[in-house]
């Protein structure tokens, strides 16, 4: 038998060696909180029946409920009838769903396309490409500095930056947004292209810029694509509202297209959240330009390896329902109709929140509400203001004044008007 001191002795061991295992994540750091997810939070706990809640990045009907649009349930019933296996897709993804995905952006009658010169992979949405996008060009592409430098919109989706410094690239900035107008700053845009490093990464927009809602206009986007070209930068457009902006799946791809008709090789991350309502299916895709089918295969064949590291293999259950869609002209036309109309509601909700400002006479002036496009709006407000619109009237949103224009209802937006009245005046 062993002696109790030894038991001791052995018993204190292994406590020590318990401590020491139990202690090993002790100096992590706790993480700051989304912002958006605070937002959400402090609205939910709010017992004012008229309280809003315009941080919500997901689109809503006019009743402020999630909609599933009536050709995504049609596709997803079909599929779900068929009962077809559930083996994983390739790494590359589903090859009928990407055909279409470039179809989308870059139009039948593109020549790339036609000439299978666009390499393409599937990803776990517009950030999953985006991700995967940075990865691809901390490996392949560096700038003049020697480098791979990505050059971002001021502000920008605030996962941007992430996105790309931790896929191993470095992050810039240029100018984009102009406070005093609420419009597009192209005088320092231009600028900054202008003598950014040759071959830097340039971020872009495609449609509905989140979160300011500032698009250029197609003849400021046709400067901007003078500017990249003269400046020797690759540009990266991120089109993640397709449809969703103006309801015209052309006009809201109009940038891409001019660019690539530019002559741009670009980069195209693409997300099928908004458009198709397939917010949890995390359905994307990266695209890029090439000059030979050499060119092509090689690109893919890096992208495939790192995805097999990141994801290995996407989700099934997405494509299958835009590849239904796609071939059903009824599920089609239904599809695009649906669309225009959650596009038509946000238009509708900007004007209706505009003329209730007006009716309050008002003394600033809020034509930017409708000038700017998109699912966001940047209102202006001040962070102050907006701590007041929470305080006093129960409307939520992120301190730089940005709002959610899903979360505007026809039931809501005289409540939201008075709000911003009151705190501007």
């Amino acid at each position: 038998m062993l002696r109790g001191g030894v038991l001791n002795g052995l018993s204190r061991a292994s406590g020590q060696r318990h401590r020491r295992l139990m202690s090993v994540w002790k100096d992590v750091p706790k993480g700051p909180e989304d912002a958006i997810l605070g937002v959400t939070i402090a609205y939910n706990k709010d017992e004012n029946p008229k309280k809003i809640n315009l941080g919500v990045g997901a689109y809503r009907d006019d009743n402020g409920k999630p909609f599933v649009l009536s050709s995504v349930r049609a596709a997803e019933a079909r599929i779900q009838s068929e009962k077809r296996p559930m083996e994983y897709l390739p790494v590359i993804g589903d090859k009928e769903f990407l055909s279409n995905s470039l179809k989308l952006a870059f139009t039948e009658d593109n020549e790339f396309l036609k000439n299978d010169l666009i390499a393409s992979i599937q990803a776990l949405s517009g950030t999953g490409a985006c991700r995967l996008g940075a990865e691809f060009i901390s490996r392949f592409h560096k700038s003049s500095t020697g480098m791979p430098l990505v050059l971002m919109p001021s502000p920008t989706w605030a996962n941007h930056p992430g996105i790309f410094r931790d896929g191993g690239c470095e992050v810039g900035k240029y100018r984009y947004y102009d406070p005093d107008s609420c419009g597009f700053d192209l005088e320092g845009c231009v600028e900054d292209l202008k003598s950014a490093p040759v071959g830097s990464v340039v971020l872009l927009h495609a449609c509905a810029h989140n979160p300011t809602g500032v698009d250029p206009t197609m003849d400021q986007w046709e400067v901007l694509s003078e500017t990249i070209k003269r400046a020797g930068l690759l540009p990266f457009f991120d089109m993640a509202y397709q449809g969703f902006t103006s309801g015209s799946l052309d006009i809201d791809a109009g940038a891409v297209r001019k660019f690539v008709e530019d002559g741009h090789r670009v980069m195209l991350a693409q997300s099928f959240s908004k458009n198709f309502g397939l917010y949890g299916h995390r359905l994307g895709t990266l695209s890029m330009l090439t000059d030979s089918d050499k060119e092509k295969m090689a690109i893919e064949s890096q992208l495939k390896i790192l995805a097999r590291t990141i994801w290995s293999n996407p989700p099934i259950q997405g494509s299958r329902i835009v590849n239904e869609v796609f071939k059903d002209n009824s599920f089609y036309n239904s599809w695009t109709e649906e669309m225009s109309r959650m596009a038509n509601r946000i238009i509708d909700m900007r004007k209706q929140l505009s003329d209730k400002l007006v009716e309050l006479k008002n003394p600033r002036d809020w034509s930017h509400i409708t000038r700017q496009k998109g699912m966001f709006c940047y209102s202006g407000l001040s962070p102050a203001q907006v701590e007041a619109m929470k305080e006093q009237f129960s409307v939520y949103l992120i301190s730089s004044g940005r709002i959610s224009m899903a979360g505007v209802t026809s039931a809501n937006v005289e409540h939201l008007a008075t709000a911003m009245d009151a705190v501007t005046k």
